[in-house]
């Protein structure tokens, strides 16, 4: 049995076998609806789902609508940039070449850690140069690098994980989490019925 406002009520019940092989009543799985005539918020980083379920439904209970249209969330913390999975950005320098190899072993070694990815940009910065008795102003390359990090935020922290790729040679600059919040996220019609 589920409340009038449930996203299950008008959903039939189906007989599912279940680990034991015994037959249980179940309820069948519920599609996402297609969604149509949205806008979008902000997320800010006191942002709770209740809360803005109550702000544009008056109902703080209908907050998985909004998670219904935000289908690009695995959880509905991290819609709100609260979840436990983090990324976080470390910008990263290393005079001579880089040790990567020395680098992934500390980081993987970690408890939580689930992804170590390498990010390099290449800038064309102008600067001024002399040239045959002359001044003039060459593109040159700058490279900038950075290590994403995924990781279970309950069992590491990013001070850990900074000092992890300090002692594999690295030196580390601000770093910062690549989290949801400043981000839009949509926000479906109040429903009906």
């Amino acid at each position: 049995m589920f409340s009038k406002i449930s996203r299950y009520r008008k959903l039939p019940s189906v007989a599912a076998p279940d680990a034991r092989g015994r037959i249980l009543a179940a309820t069948d799985l519920r599609l996402l609806p297609a969604v149509t005539g949205t806008f979008r918020h902000t997320v800010d980083s006191g942002d709770r789902l209740d809360q803005l379920a109550y702000k544009y439904y008056s109902q703080p209970l209908q907050w998985w609508n909004i998670c219904d249209a935000n289908p690009q969330f695995l959880s509905p913390l991290a819609l709100i940039g609260k979840d436990a999975v983090v990324t976080t950005r470390f910008p990263v320098t290393v005079s001579g070449p880089p040790p990567w190899a020395a680098l992934f072993h500390s980081i993987l070694e970690l408890l939580g850690v689930e992804d170590v990815e390498i990010v390099e940009n290449i800038q064309l910065v102008p600067k001024q140069v002399t040239v045959a008795g002359q001044t003039i102003t060459a593109l040159t390359e700058v490279v900038t690098r950075a290590v994403l990090v995924t990781y279970n935020g309950l069992n590491v922290s990013a001070a850990t994980l900074a000092a992890a790729i300090e002692t594999a040679g690295f030196s580390v600059t601000p770093f910062a989490d690549l989290d949801q919040v400043g981000q839009e996220i949509v926000i479906p019609p109040k429903p009906i019925g």
